[in-house]
């Protein structure tokens, strides 16, 4: 299908050293790799780059400046929750970061020490992490608005110096006050974090604490400039964690050099932006998204970033992406699904994309929760650019499956991210560990080593890291994730592995069910669970969410959605079973919850997720599905 890709992945696969040796030009090293694939700790450890020394602060901020760049713009801050918008170029980012990081010096934070950043989509946030990378602490960015508790587990995991914050965050008609949830998690790991470092926003004071809290602006208004730290590529640049199933949360590691050289190599290859060019990742510093590709990616590669304080629709309605666009000069957009399927809610014609002039809008890319076809060709049609499905995951830290854009842009089929990016090595496995078929349903895996800026291991955790991804099948690492690949060696990444549900021993996909639903005009957003049943094992339950303005009675659109499935899938489905709902239960990242939906389904106790964005919705879910007989 495509040459050129095919040499690209063949050469990355057959010459892992060779192919990322070449990416590696990219970055400016201190000292170039002994060797490029560390191997010694296979089967189940590789390093990138042994040997190398580098600083991922320098390669993404005083590069630029010393090549004569300083006066480009790095970062845009655009918050239409507050009504500010500024703009950072390289040479003032350079400085800022410089002196916070020296302030971080001055409360003794060292190379290799820990920093826990919980902040707002605000540009101090970036600062934070780049003044982290440039003396060599490890940061550990914490979604700001998180509860105590679950700051509290990873404040003792972590075990950071410091604590760099913000006042408050805010989110549309309400101001989170940070103070009291730090206050709560000090509380209950005490005696780990040494200083707290606040930000002051207007719309909430933080109560400063004699001898533990520092003004950030009075700190760094006054402090002399620090210098970027070498430290190895194999070093670790920050810790990012996420929720593993014991509610021992999973510190994700991610090296400087790998890092780098996957971010850079991305930008250009598949994203393709070029610097100096303006790209969007409508995500939050918190998650993986908001380090890759809002801090990290596009700042090594000279690009500049946005950073927006605000949501899809509210703020003030559902135009405000283009409004964005258009006002920034944003050449592409990354985001989630989710989001545009809160802006087809609101506005299912696409009327407010006509009010902006979108003319240096080249593509849009999501990724994130699996994306639908009715919402790809829906954002096609408005917006008339490619829009490319990519998946990958926290841990692999970059994608794993896209189409290339800056290589070659290869046919977009609904429903797939397209084919492996060059260095993944992606199989669809029985539970046996045999590779199936094209078109046969299985757990999706990528051969081991993975390429640079995966994650090498889980912090201080080797074995459950070996536990987690690489004991399912021997010389993989398991995804999770369960899907097919057709002939042309697209992956279709259908649902997580725990939502594949066997229904009378047929194993059957949700994420095919939900695509089905999709294609109905009434309904917005939907999700399939399984849920348990005395006769079939499982069966299949469908939560939708209608449209603005459609006035259909709720029972008319429960008869087409199983009708739809029983048509489009087969009477295998055995769906029979459906309810309209006003909103569904999502993490801040917009995943929706799933697996928490499908315990109240059957009744089971379940823990609020700590990523959850309004617990008040999964009150009425439950009441949805007591209305049809479950979650008795």
């Amino acid at each position: 299908m495509s040459e050129k890709l095919d040499q690209l992945q063949k050469h990355a696969l057959e010459k892992p050293e060779e192919y990322w040796a070449a990416a590696a030009e990219a970055i400016d090293w201190y000292k170039p790799a002994d060797k490029i694939l560390d191997d010694s700790g296979a089967p189940h450890f590789y390093r990138w780059f042994k040997g190398a020394s580098c600083n991922t602060c320098y390669n993404a901020v005083d590069r630029h400046v010393e090549a004569g760049f300083g006066e480009q713009t790095a970062i845009i801050y655009d918050s239409p929750i507050t009504g500010t918008q500024s703009k950072i170029s390289y040479a003032r980012l350079q400085s800022k970061v410089a002196r916070a990081a020296s302030v971080l010096k001055s409360l003794g934070v060292e190379k290799g020490d820990r920093v826990v950043i919980y902040m707002p989509m605000i540009p101090q946030a970036a600062i934070a992490m780049l003044a982290c990378a440039r003396i060599g602490a490890i940061h550990s960015v914490v979604f700001g608005g998180f509860a105590a508790h679950e700051l509290a587990t990873r404040l003792r995991d972590a075990t950071p110096k410091v604590i760099l914050t913000a006042s408050c965050g805010i989110e549309p008609g309400r101001v989170v006050e940070y103070q009291p949830m730090i206050e709560g998690a000090l509380a209950e790991a005490p005696g780990i974090v040494k200083n707290v470092v606040v930000f002051q926003r207007d719309q909430a004071t933080w109560n400063m604490k004699e001898g533990r809290d520092l003004d950030w602006h009075d700190s760094i208004h006054n402090a002399e400039p620090a210098d970027c730290v070498p430290v190895e590529a194999t070093d670790p640049l920050y810790i990012l964690y996420t929720s593993g199933t014991t509610g021992q949360p999973k510190g994700v590691v991610r090296d400087n050099g790998g890092h780098m050289v996957a971010l850079k190599w991305s930008m250009k290859n598949i994203y393709n932006v070029d610097p100096g060019e303006v790209y969007w990742a409508a995500s939050d510093v918190g998650w993986v998204v908001g380090h890759s590709y809002i801090v990290y990616a596009p700042l090594l590669h000279r690009a500049t970033t946005v950073m927006f304080e605000g949501k899809p629709v509210g703020t003030p309605d559902a135009g405000v992406f283009w409004r964005v666009i258009e006002e920034h000069n944003v050449t592409t957009l990354f985001t989630a699904p989710t989001a545009f399927r809160a802006i087809k809610k609101e506005d299912p014609n696409g009327d407010l994309v006509k009010k902006y002039n979108l003319s240096k809008f080249r593509s849009l890319f999501l990724a994130g929760e699996r994306c639908d076809p009715d919402t790809l060709h829906w954002a096609q049609d408005i917006l008339g650019v490619p829009v490319i499905d990519h998946w990958w995951q926290t841990e692999t830290g970059w994608p794993m499956a896209s189409n290339l854009l800056g290589v070659e842009q290869l046919p977009i089929k609904a429903g797939s991210p397209t084919r492996a990016v060059p260095g993944y090595d992606v199989h669809v496995l029985t539970p046996e560990g045999e590779v199936l078929a094209p078109g046969e349903m299985g757990s999706i895996a990528t051969k081991l080593p993975m390429p640079p800026g995966c994650l090498p291991t889980l912090w201080n955790a080797d074995q459950r890291y070996i536990d987690s991804y690489l004991s399912e099948y021997e010389g993989f690492y398991a995804t999770g994730d369960a899907g097919y690949m057709d002939e042309d060696g697209y992956i279709y990444v259908m649902s997580r592995t725990d939502d594949i549900i066997n229904v009378a021993g047929h194993r059957l996909s949700t994420g095919a069910m939900e695509e089905t639903l999709s294609e109905l005009d009434d309904v917005a957003e939907c999700a399939v669970i399984g849920v348990a049943d005395n006769l079939k094992g499982q069966l299949p339950l469908g939560f939708v969410v209608l449209k603005s303005g459609v006035d259909k009675a709720n029972d008319d659109v429960v008869k087409e959605a199983v009708s739809q499935v029983r048509t489009q899938i087969g009477p295998v489905a055995a769906f029979k079973h459906c309810v309209v709902v006003q909103r569904l239960p999502k993490t801040r990242s917009g995943k929706i919850l799933r697996a928490t939906m499908r315990k109240i389904a059957d009744s089971e106790d379940f823990k609020t997720p700590a990523t959850i964005d309004d617990p008040a919705i999964l009150d009425e879910i439950k009441v949805a599905l007591q209305g049809i007989g479950y979650a008795q």
